[in-house]
């Protein structure tokens, strides 16, 4: 299989980093800022959001994995459906009107951080989530969503 990497040399990934409990000047993301994490995956909010989508969610696969090219299929599987149990909290925590998902792969697919991961947004009617540009939250309000969200999946 080709490898399709495009981390430059020397790259110090972000979410690997956040996977080993790291907080430095290479990731955005605190600890406060994980709701769920088991032995093979990561969810957290976004340092960074959207206007009128705050709160959105990123999960990750514990192992660095840089695109979907090479995420395992068991992974895939796994981020997928837990996916799903995000978009019914996401329903649940912050009355959302919709879900979205997105996952970028390689500079072409607006992919930023080399590691993979998957968007989960709550939609709400008119929000214009593809026509606003990111901004970055501060680790308080993320904080908010992160307890709501871990309070959530604490409840089972």
């Amino acid at each position: 299989m080709m490898m399709f990497s495009h981390a430059p040399a020397g790259y110090i990934c972000p979410f690997c980093l956040l996977c080993a409990g790291i907080e430095n000047e290479h990731v955005l993301s605190v600890q406060a800022d994980v709701f769920y994490r088991d032995d093979d995956i990561t969810a957290f909010i976004a340092a960074t959001c959207y206007p009128n989508n705050k709160g959105h969610v990123l999960i990750i696969p514990n192992m660095h994995v840089e695109n979907i090219y090479t995420l395992p299929d068991d992974l895939t599987a796994k981020i997928h459906a837990f996916s799903r149990r995000v978009a019914l909290a996401l329903k649940a925590v912050y009355g959302c009107d919709g879900v979205s998902t997105r996952q970028h792969n390689e500079p072409c697919g607006y992919q930023d951080v080399w590691h993979y991961h998957l968007h989960v947004f709550a939609r709400y009617a008119g929000d214009q989530l593809y026509a606003c540009k990111d901004e970055l939250l501060p680790p308080a309000e993320r904080a908010v969503y992160a307890g709501k969200l871990r309070e959530y999946f604490a409840r089972g």
